[in-house]
């Protein structure tokens, strides 16, 4: 009898635990209600810690946000955020002039680099009916040669990500959105289509990295095979996160969990509960270099820690030009993207 491919299965924490070259992923699930007029929540905030709250009471949280939800300017280094939003939308603002909204299936990537501070707020703008968010935060790790790197950002618009819709023998679907790497569909043998280009600096931007982004959604009784991965090193989690229960490779899993599977097997999901089972894949190949973290600085030695807190005290990585220090972009619902220099793209 073969070796079970699921090397470890631990309960979902916050955030969730990944695997080099990723540092963590963040999930946010807030079921925000009606809007007032501030493009806040129209509730009361009593009971909250604001500028602190994470309470998930009545089950949304403001975060670092006082009016609107969200996250006001924040600097990075050295580690990129891929944001993968499934419902509602984001306002971002940064050090480099560039505004953004963007949600309702789209992925902004961005590569901190050398260091950009920005804002991502929440703004909710329906008034007569009830906000939902769904997002993941994806924090993937940058080699030491590319830390240092110009920051940029990349809008992966919804329409844009391949998506493969798979039937099993009944006839039941699995949606696989491919965010990062190729997605071979093992029934008809091909590609599911080319995948969007990671930023040029990006570790998910050499081929043998290996790095992929799935979402997976399975309908109920659905089976589904992960392809094995096709790196050299490669390794590879699951997160299981919405749905009743799921078996992964024949063993049941009944509570939402991170699950870590080899990465040159083939691994059968079926969704056994009665309801929509959804999971993230992440994968690659670890860049295996020293991670020294301070909070938003994510570098390889203390020292270069030290010099990214100098170079934030002098320089702000660019500075706020912004006369809001947390700004949303306006009632008008439609997403767009400004980059620095002026370049402007809509979906």
């Amino acid at each position: 009898m073969s070796a079970s491919p699921i090397l470890h299965l631990k309960p979902l924490g916050f955030p969730w635990e990944t695997i080099d070259p990723f540092l963590f992923c963040v999930y946010h699930d807030d079921a925000y209600p009606r809007a007032n007029a501030q493009m806040g929540p129209a509730a009361s905030l009593a009971g909250r810690d604001i500028g602190q709250d994470f309470s998930r009471k009545d089950g949304w949280s403001m975060y670092h946000g006082s009016t609107v939800p969200g996250f006001p300017p924040h600097p990075h280094r050295g580690f990129e955020t891929v944001t993968i939003v499934r419902k509602g939308l984001i306002d971002h603002s940064d050090s480099l002039g560039a505004t953004a909204r963007f949600g309702r299936g789209d992925v902004q990537w961005l590569t901190a680099g050398r260091g950009v501070v920005h804002s991502e707020m929440f703004p909710l703008l329906e008034q007569d009916q009830p906000n939902p968010l769904e997002l993941f935060q994806i924090w993937l790790n940058l080699p030491a040669r590319s830390k240092m790197a110009d920051p940029h950002f990349t809008m992966f618009w919804s329409q844009d990500i391949p998506r493969l819709i798979a039937k099993d023998a009944e006839g039941r679907t699995t949606e696989v959105a491919v965010i990062a790497g190729r997605l071979q569909d093992p029934d008809a043998g091909a590609a599911v289509a080319d995948p969007l280009a990671p930023p040029p600096d990006s570790w998910a931007a050499q081929a043998d990295a290996d790095v992929a982004i799935w979402t997976l959604r399975m309908a109920p009784g659905a089976r589904w095979t992960v392809p094995a991965a096709s790196g050299e090193g490669t390794r590879r989690s699951l997160y299981f996160f919405k749905g009743a229960s799921i078996t992964v490779a024949g063993q049941a899993v009944a509570s939402h969990a991170a699950i870590e599977v080899r990465a040159d097997a083939a691994v059968e999901l079926v969704n056994s509960g009665g309801e929509i089972a959804e999971l993230l894949l992440l994968q690659g190949r670890p860049i295996g270099e020293p991670v020294v973290q301070y909070g938003p600085f994510v570098m390889n030695t203390q020292a270069e820690i030290a010099q990214t807190m100098d170079d934030y005290r002098r320089t702000q990585f660019g500075g706020w030009s912004f006369a809001d220090d947390a700004p949303v972009h306006g009632r008008d619902p439609a997403r767009f993207a400004k980059h620095p220099g002026g370049r402007e793209e809509r979906p």
